[in-house]
């Protein structure tokens, strides 16, 4: 059964679902190569059993991080919403293009306000527990690799544990098919995997505690 929670966002709920996984891409752009990668990771976690909630950053548009907006305004409430949807659930799937050999602006954007702390919540609520799976796609033949270490180690300091797990399409804008599914069934499978194995540690850590 697939729902719309709103129009960021996109949920599909299995009947006695445990495990609870947050599915985005770091990319604005309409037609993204990587927002379709992670369409097709979350499909392989619904197959693997988990409660997949898709969303779209572009539907959460945030300022640049600003220490005085911050203290003047407070989190506005598009952080608030995301850091909701962070805390909601057990693990993350995150689709990450890679720009000059790194993060984009807008996801390393995304990661920092959602890590600031909110009353006498912490920032690190969002992330700590929580378990990560990282997939690229890229017209470039390394596939947005270092793109997912950037963002491995942003994940990893705030206290996610990144899946070993990993994978890069390569020459991208080639491996897909107009409906948005991977050319190559093998490919297809390798990103389910990966979505499968952040499902297989969440169970083995004991999710899901997500929401309590």
């Amino acid at each position: 059964m697939v729902s719309e929670l709103s129009p960021a966002t996109q949920s599909a709920i299995l009947p006695g679902a445990s495990v609870r996984l947050l599915a985005f891409s770091g990319s604005l752009r309409t037609g993204s190569l990587n927002a379709q990668l992670v369409h097709v990771a979350a499909e392989g976690a619904r197959a693997a059993g988990a409660h997949v909630t898709v969303v779209a950053l572009r539907d959460y548009v945030l300022p640049l991080y600003d220490a005085d907006l911050e203290a003047q305004q407070g989190l506005p409430a598009n952080v608030r919403a995301l850091k909701a949807l962070f805390i909601g659930h057990d693990g993350l799937l995150i689709a990450c293009p890679e720009y000059n050999g790194s993060l984009t602006a807008v996801l390393k954007n995304a990661l920092d306000w959602v890590s600031r702390p909110d009353g006498a919540q912490s920032g690190l609520l969002p992330y700590e527990g929580k378990v990560a799976g990282l997939l690229s796609a890229s017209p470039g033949n390394l596939g947005g690799l270092r793109a997912q270490d950037a963002v491995r180690q942003v994940l990893v300091q705030m206290g996610t544990l990144v899946v070993s797990r990993r994978l890069a399409v390569p020459r991208a804008h080639e491996a897909f098919e107009a409906d948005g599914r991977l050319k190559d069934l093998r490919v297809e499978a390798a990103v389910h995997a990966v979505a499968a194995e952040v499902v297989r540690v969440v169970r083995g850590l004991g999710g899901s505690g997500a929401g309590d």
